[in-house]
């Protein structure tokens, strides 16, 4: 935030940029309220549903006196390979749109600072925030963008990485109508579709009887198909195999 005031030539006024920005972060909800009204309305106005990212993603900091920070791990090592990173994490929502040069970006629309358990007890009694998990976080956020975008009558699909692919994150939306995208964990619990009972009384099953291993499935070469999809930007060809499960 330094490099920010001194970019915009305001060094020596930075103790009214900071009491501004304290008083802008208390109000963060409805400034993206309206941003999403203002500006991002006419990016999606051709489309059938709205989409939106969620991801978490920490930022380095420095010094021992920064407030609500840890040791993470770091999902970009560098050169350096460290494997944990110093700083804050921040469960971000974005808006997913279209872009003629780049294709797909996204638009963060809001952040929450998740702060782990064991950290809180560096923060100062005064200041120190009800402890919440990422999950958790993130259902608030999406929880706030059903609330600014239900009424413009388009569904809303959140995608989400495989550490989201969790009952704490995705029965919240299924409440709210919203569809969960993610990538499918490894310890994972896969059936076959149930069939409906012949003849019996009683509540009907949720899952299939059988067993599904993805390895026994990935195995066999039929079932196989070759299709094009846009990878970092470019179109690749993939082998990929479909099949319904529970």
């Amino acid at each position: 935030m330094t490099r920010c005031i001194r970019a915009a030539g305001l060094a020596e006024q930075f103790r009214p940029c900071y009491t501004t920005i304290a008083a802008t972060g208390k109000r963060a909800d409805r400034i993206a309220a309206r941003l999403v009204q203002e500006l991002l309305k006419p990016l999606v106005a051709g489309r059938k549903r709205l989409v939106f990212a969620i991801d978490d993603t920490p930022t380095p900091r420095y010094g021992p006196l920064v407030q609500g920070a840890g040791i993470h791990h770091n999902p970009c090592p560098g050169p350096a390979n460290a494997p944990f990173v110093y700083g804050h994490v921040w469960v971000v929502l974005g808006l997913l749109a279209g872009h003629p040069l780049w294709g797909v970006i996204a638009l963060p629309l809001l952040a929450r600072l998740s702060v782990r358990q064991k950290d809180l007890a560096g923060i100062d009694e005064r200041h120190r925030p009800v402890f919440r998990t990422k999950l958790a976080l993130a259902v608030a956020l999406v929880r706030g963008a059903t609330c600014w975008l239900g009424f413009w009558g388009k569904p809303l699909w959140v995608v989400a990485d495989g550490a989201y692919a969790k009952a704490a994150f995705l029965k919240p939306l299924l409440a709210r109508g919203v569809v969960g995208v993610s990538r499918l964990r490894k310890d994972a619990a896969l059936w076959a579709v149930p069939t409906p009972p012949a003849g019996k009384r009683g509540r009907p099953r949720i899952d299939g009887r059988q067993r599904i291993a993805l390895a026994k499935r990935a195995g066999p070469k039929r079932g196989w198909t070759e299709e094009t999809f846009a990878l970092y930007g470019k179109a690749v060809v993939k082998r990929s195999k479909t099949f319904p499960l529970t």
